[in-house]
């Protein structure tokens, strides 16, 4: 699989915008004029250009005449526990797949990744695994489904209290920092930054797949 940096685009907002908070969630609501809610759990979704994949029967050869199976990743759904020392995140998907010859049953295996990383670029762990999904004889339509979870350290995704300190703190109208996001400053974005984590999921391709895909 090619590397992250050249296929992810910037990593995902490190605040999620929320209308309410639960109990020990850091909320950003001092001059910046939102709610903001952040948690420990990681973002989870499907890298650009990672959500399809098709396969042609004769190798070089990308016509239409080739055409051997196309598979989409969709209904992405995940999970979440804090409650430990280790935030667990589970993510199911359905796999909907199409073949251009429907002559006989047939099984295909489809190989898929999933991937942490911290930061936006620091690849934590990866594994890969297998959907099956099976045609039956005349039809040109099947779906599988998939499963992918992972594990992240509470202590690495929790900012340091000097930092939750420096967002959350009380500004007072007249305050020379009253007016300004306490996200702009540097050191804190990069704490921030630091502290996410995101769970990537996606199939598996190979350069030409991958190289198919940005272009068609």
């Amino acid at each position: 699989m090619p590397s992250m940096r050249t296929i992810l685009p910037v990593s995902v907002a490190v605040l999620a915008l929320a209308g309410c908070s639960r109990e020990g969630e850091l909320v950003v609501d001092q001059g910046v004029g939102v709610a903001a809610v952040r948690t420990s759990c990681p973002a989870v979704g499907i890298p650009q250009y990672t959500g399809d994949v098709t396969t042609f029967s004769r190798p070089g050869d990308t016509s239409l005449a080739s055409l051997d199976v196309t598979a989409t990743m969709t209904n992405l759904r995940n999970s979440c526990s804090e409650t430990g020392e280790r935030v667990y995140t589970e993510a199911t998907f359905d796999v909907l797949a199409r073949r251009n010859t429907t002559a006989g049953a047939r099984t295909v295996q489809i190989p898929y990744f999933v991937t942490v990383l911290q930061g936006g670029t620091a690849v934590q762990s990866k594994r890969v695994g297998q959907v099956t999904v099976t045609f039956a004889d005349g039809q040109d339509r099947a779906v599988g489904q998939g499963r992918a979870s992972s594990w992240v350290d509470r202590s690495a995704a929790t900012l340091p209290e000097e930092i939750r300190e420096r967002i959350t703190r009380r500004r007072r109208p007249g305050d020379a920092d009253a007016a300004l996001d306490p996200l702009a400053d540097p050191d804190v974005r990069a704490a921030v930054r630091q502290a996410t984590f995101e769970m990537l999921i996606g199939f598996q391709l190979s350069e030409d797949q991958l190289a198919y895909n940005v272009t068609r």
